[in-house]
């Protein structure tokens, strides 16, 4: 655990102020889901709350089955992080936040495909080297919230994406989002 050097006092109703740097770090916004743990030492730790996260482990064998069929790089993430990735290149994207682009696509429930140069490709996270040349991108929609997003990503260039990729992103998309709903 990293000390911030901030102390905050508690309020008579209970309350406690996160700072503002701390909440910018995080991407905490105003009216997020935080979940609060409790450890043996007494200490107290949020995290902020994601649903998909509560799937991380489905949603990484799903992205293992769907990586193998395709044999393209398949990512599944919430609005803040990738949740789980499977394929060549997977190393890269594990954990990682996602980009400001993602975080737009996924508000505005984009399902779509492009190719590297295009108006519509975007980098899926804020380091993403950009070595891919096609990606397929689906949001996860749950109980009528986009939640997260799928995305398979193609660095082949001699086996290009079609159609199906799209279904496919759609599919995973709409099927995480219905696993959440149960």
């Amino acid at each position: 655990m990293k000390a911030t050097g901030i102390v905050r006092r508690i309020d008579d109703l209970g309350r406690i102020v996160v700072p503002k740097e701390i909440r910018r770090t995080l991407r905490i916004r105003e009216g997020d889901p935080l979940e609060i743990f409790t450890d043996r030492e007494g200490e107290i730790i949020l995290k902020k709350y994601s649903p998909i996260g509560e799937l991380s482990q489905f949603a990484g064998e799903y992205a293992e089955s769907l990586a193998q069929t395709t044999g393209h790089l398949v990512l599944v993430t919430d609005c803040d992080h990738v949740v789980a990735a499977s394929g060549s290149g997977k190393k890269d994207f594990e954990g990682k936040p996602i980009s400001r682009q993602l975080e737009i696509a996924i508000s505005e429930r984009k399902n779509y495909q492009a190719e590297a140069g295009g108006t519509d490709f975007i980098k899926v996270t804020l380091d993403d080297s950009g070595d891919f040349t096609e990606q397929a991108v689906s949001t996860i929609i749950c109980e009528g919230d986009a939640i997260g997003a799928v995305v398979l990503y193609n660095k082949d260039e001699k086996s290009k994406m079609g159609e199906t990729e799209g279904k496919l992103a759609a599919a995973a998309a709409s099927f995480l989002g219905r696993q959440m709903e149960q």
